[in-house]
């Protein structure tokens, strides 16, 4: 399907240098076109290698998008390559929580089978896949770094409360932090905003250079079903330094954060950095720029968000669109605006999550146009 003609609400892109490439970018579907969804997994993760051979994404002939496979397509051939299969996510929404590890050697997911949550890490050279974890789910670790972040499922954790870092390479599991630490240092809170101290540590994001990690407090429905919004109750974000294990700080509220490239300070929604510790806040990059899962390049010149514009001049009912900040100036580009009120019928719906490729060179992007969630990419010129 077409996507919707561009009305760029800021008319100042060409006064700002940093933005004049993403003006003009070239924009395509990366995945062959077939009767079939192609997505990525989130803005905290890109898709392409960090070498930048081959992007990742899973794909799946089913309506909801809840079953399919993991392929990598290597960007100079187009030759597409099915490396993990007959995969069930919990939703359409993050998929399998692909990603790269070990500078693009490894990729990470996880993977329902017979009841059962799993980790895998699938060896790119020979095609090995290794089950790293059993009942537990994947965060997001760093594509350069060595270890995968674990968790115990946050409606019914069991016996596994705490972070967990897996060594992809060696198989070595670390308790990075505990749930009981947290409560020991974060409890009142915790059992003001959640009700109870029945805590277990939910969705860590490590940063880049993995000195850091920031995971969601969750305490548990106890239920079987990972359906629902309301199976877990969790908020905010604890920041944990993993190097000199002491806590960074309670940010009350969790957003959409993403780590700044050199792994410092929090980028989150509404396009400001935050200092975890003193929790002090940027001023707001192009303030009058749209915000929802915003990242920063790698040079940190430019940001890139995505967002519901429905309500904006230039949105369309189910309207979202693509739009890269500049973090000198207060202007912005409207890259990409599309329909994305389609795509997998998912019980929780697929998000666009753009996120830069390794030389920030190019954004990639989930778009839900019609019958089939497309993974999309926009080239700078």
């Amino acid at each position: 399907m077409d996507h919707m003609p561009i009305r760029a609400e800021s008319g100042k892109a060409d006064g700002a240098p940093e933005l004049r490439p993403w003006a003009s970018a070239v924009k395509r579907a990366v995945a062959p076109e077939q009767a079939r969804h192609s997505l990525h997994a989130y803005f905290n993760a890109c898709p392409e290698s960090p070498d930048g051979r081959y992007v990742l994404y899973y794909t799946s002939g089913a309506a909801d998008g809840e079953t399919g496979d993991l392929r990598i397509l290597e960007r100079s051939s187009g030759r597409e390559t099915i490396i993990a299969r007959d995969i069930r996510t919990e939703d359409a929404h993050r998929a399998a929580c692909q990603q790269w590890s070990g500078g693009g050697k490894q990729v990470l997911y996880h993977n329902l089978k017979d009841g059962r949550w799993s980790v895998h890490a699938v060896d790119i050279a020979t095609g090995g896949d290794r089950v790293l974890a059993q009942d537990r789910q994947l965060g997001f670790g760093s594509a350069t770094g060595r270890w995968a972040p674990v968790y115990g499922c946050h409606w019914n954790p069991g016996e596994h409360r705490d972070l967990e870092l897996i060594d992809v390479a060696s198989g070595e599991t670390l308790v990075a932090v505990t749930a009981a630490e947290t409560v020991a240092r974060y409890g009142e809170w915790i059992e003001r905003r959640l009700g109870s101290r029945d805590l277990t540590l939910f969705f860590p994001v490590m940063s880049p250079d993995e000195s850091k990690v920031f995971f969601k407090p969750c305490v548990p429905g106890g239920g079987q079903s990972f359906r629902g919004m309301s199976v877990s109750k969790r908020e905010g974000k604890v920041v944990y330094d993993l190097r000199q294990r002491k806590f960074l700080g309670l940010i009350e509220q969790w957003g959409h954060p993403s780590w700044s490239p050199d792994s410092a300070a929090i980028f989150e929604k509404g396009n400001f950095l935050q200092d975890p510790a003193t929790k002090k806040a940027s001023p707001r990059f192009a303030p009058s720029c749209f915000s929802d899962h915003p990242t920063l390049s790698p040079d940190g010149a430019v940001f890139v968000t995505d967002a519901d514009v429905s309500k904006r001049p230039f949105g369309l009912p189910g309207a979202w669109a693509i739009g890269v900040g500049s973090t000198r100036s207060d202007e912005f580009v409207v890259v990409d605006l599309f329909d994305n009120s389609q795509g997998a019928k998912s019980w929780r719906h697929n998000h666009p999550h753009p996120a830069f490729s390794a030389d920030g060179m190019r954004i990639y992007y989930n778009v839900n146009d019609g019958p089939w969630t497309r993974l999309m990419v926009a080239e700078r010129r």
